[in-house]
């Protein structure tokens, strides 16, 4: 356990450090401590907090900056959490009302860049028992087909097919009135129950067509959670991660792929409350000096996704920290009301 002048001193380091970006050093600390230490004494607690490993020096300064163990024992145990203002809980509250999921969820995305100056993300939850509210058939080629679905939510997904035989325009329309006109807005479970028996007096090339078609559909529609990140761009004025075109070209191509982001917020959202990693913690090197403050929000008890912010280790995380939390509680009243 650190002592309580050395968790003040510790306190005062990150504060400063997040607050003005630059090493801190003994006068510095001894100004804004509010102790009553000799610089001696206080060189002698920065010495000790750097062999436990809460702060290190910077080749280039004689000054002490936090280390991802640092970040986390203020954040664990020293971190006085400040309520939102009035205005930014206003903007949260007047935007994240009842409307479509997805437009809900993007706009929280924007809502958590916009706030925090850095990039938002949003888990959008896969869909339960997924329907179509109108289909499309588009020849590509002799035997690629280009279909369009459209969710009941308003949504555009698209998948090319690759049948045996090739099918020719009258006969794409065909099927695709057969599937509009009979199965659209009901789920795919239920068209699973009804097809067989109903399908049974076209003839077979038809049936394969229709039964390709809604498989994809299904899949296009009910595939894996789907990511929504905004203010990337942001990250570019972070001084920290700007410097280093190398590792902001991996972290941007982490955004783009989105596969280790959905990891870590899938991690997250089987947690309570506010989860927070700070920079190697994620175990997803791009990264490494980030932190991700995650919140999941949840409807009737089953959590359905989660949102979070990206930025830079050096982050003023108490007031990351309620953006996060506020924004998954509203959305998960907003859609409780849907």
């Amino acid at each position: 356990m650190l002592s309580e002048r050395a968790q003040v001193l510790l306190k005062t380091l990150v504060e400063r450090y997040i607050a003005d970006g630059q090493p801190v050093g003994s006068r510095t600390l001894s100004r804004c401590a509010g102790l009553d230490l000799s610089a001696a004494s206080i060189r002698n607690i920065m010495a000790d907090l750097e062999d436990m490993g809460y702060i290190q020096s910077p080749h280039t300064s004689a000054g002490r900056v936090p280390t991802t163990r640092g970040y986390r024992f203020f954040v664990d145990t020293l971190l006085t959490v400040k309520p939102l203002d009035r205005l930014e809980m206003q903007q949260l509250e007047t935007n994240l009302q009842t409307q479509s999921t997805h437009k809900l969820l993007a706009t929280a995305s924007h809502l958590l860049s916009d706030l925090s100056h850095f990039a938002g993300v949003v888990v959008v939850p896969r869909r339960r028992n997924p329907a179509f509210r109108h289909i499309e058939f588009l020849r590509l080629s002799e035997k690629r087909i280009l279909l369009i679905i459209v969710t009941p939510e308003g949504d555009v997904q698209n998948r090319v097919l690759f049948t045996d035989r090739a099918y020719s325009p009258a006969e794409l329309t065909e099927a695709a009135n057969i599937l509009n006109q009979n199965y659209a807005g009901l789920t795919f479970d239920e068209i699973r129950k009804r097809i067989h028996g109903e399908l049974r007096e076209l003839r077979e090339s038809m049936t394969e067509l229709l039964t390709v078609a809604l498989d994809a559909s299904n899949e296009a529609i009910s595939e894996s959670e789907e990511v929504v990140v905004s203010g990337e761009h942001n990250l570019l004025d972070v001084q920290e991660l700007s410097s280093n075109m190398e590792r902001l070209r991996k972290l941007f191509t982490l955004f783009d792929q989105k596969t280790g982001l959905l990891r870590i917020l899938d991690m997250s959202s089987r947690a309570d409350g506010v989860q927070i990693f700070i920079g190697g913690e994620s175990g997803i090197a791009p990264l490494d000096e980030c932190s991700v403050v995650t919140a999941s929000y949840e409807v009737e008890g089953e959590v359905l996704g989660t949102v979070g912010v990206v930025g830079p280790t050096r982050m003023a995380y108490e007031r990351i920290i309620p953006i996060v939390e506020v924004t998954a509680k509203l959305i998960s009243s907003a859609l409780s009301q849907n």
